[in-house]
């Protein structure tokens, strides 16, 4: 890709986000290709290693940042929009995805000039068959992975955040490290007054995988709920929701040591400092609740 075509920029300012630990260089170089032959390039295109050195031979257009460790999800991505505050919006990419389609960058500074306070928007996520799993529908009725609209939640393998909102509600909580970190920013977002909306038609492809891999993810999926929960929900709605998970968590778990690492990790969420409580609105209750998922589930 040409330097003069990468310095072609109209109006919105886009800034790309990519996070890698390392271990998937063949899907990396497939997913910078994908960015690099946008027809509507990104102003810059920021490459993070999240505690890990970065491989030789990236295109020239791609900033790089070594972090001597890990950070997690959640400061990794901190550490990137430091790197792309001069942006409009700020889209992040798993770097095992691919982006199919070459007009995506377009397609995303028109949704964003077309409303004002669209503050963030989600991708649909799809396998190599085009299959979306049901649990990357950021609603409760999931049975059609193309009906777009607004939500109240996003998935965090593909999404654009708008810096103006960010400016206002903050970044990426760095406690979480990663899981459901998603959800805080969604909902300091809705509780702003932002617009959250899943836009089925920006599509990123990206493997079938199961979350709950190792150990490690049922104790932060646990703290993470309890973090959620103190930080954001009305004290009325803090027993309805964790306990509305725990039932949820004891239905479909049948790995005991996975059971106890969520319990543990449950109990780990109350312990620990997990940032500032600031609840929401009961109108932002009200808000989710119409738009088919309130805040208890």
């Amino acid at each position: 890709m040409g330097s003069s075509k990468r310095q072609v920029h109209v109006g919105v300012k886009l800034g790309v986000a990519i996070l890698t630990m390392g271990t998937r260089p063949k899907e990396l170089a497939a997913l910078l290709a994908s960015v690099g032959s946008q027809t509507a390039p990104a102003a810059r295109t920021v490459l993070i290693g999240n505690g890990c050195p970065l491989p030789a031979g990236l295109p020239s257009w791609v900033e790089t940042v070594e972090l001597a460790e890990n950070l997690g999800v959640t400061g990794g991505r901190n550490v990137a929009l430091e790197h792309l505050r001069d942006m409009d919006l700020v889209l992040d990419l798993d770097d095992d995805g691919l982006l199919v389609a070459d007009d995506v960058f377009a397609r995303i500074t028109a949704l964003y000039q077309a409303d004002a306070r669209l503050g963030i928007v989600g991708f649909r996520i799809a396998d190599e068959t085009g299959a979306t799993a049901r649990r990357h529908v950021p609603r409760l009725q999931a049975g059609d992975p193309l009906r777009g609209g607004y939500v109240t939640g996003f998935l965090g393998g593909a999404h654009v955040l708008s810096t103006t909102m960010l400016a206002q509600v903050g970044g990426w909580p760095d406690a979480f490290f990663f899981a459901h970190e998603e959800t805080d920013m969604a909902w300091r977002a809705l509780d702003a007054g932002w617009r959250v909306l899943y836009e089925p038609h920006l599509l990123l492809q990206h493997p079938r995988t199961s979350p709950a891999r190792h150990s490690f993810f049922y104790r932060v999926n646990a703290r993470n709920r309890v973090y959620l929960a103190r930080r954001h929900l009305p004290a009325l709605l803090v027993p309805v929701y964790l306990g509305v998970w725990v039932a949820l968590t004891l239905a479909r778990t049948r790995d005991p040591a996975g059971l106890r690492a969520w319990f543990a990790g449950f109990a780990e969420g109350w312990r620990t400092p997990c940032g500032p409580r600031r609840p929401m609105r009961w109108r932002t209750v009200w808000t989710m609740t119409r738009l088919g998922r309130p805040p208890v589930i």
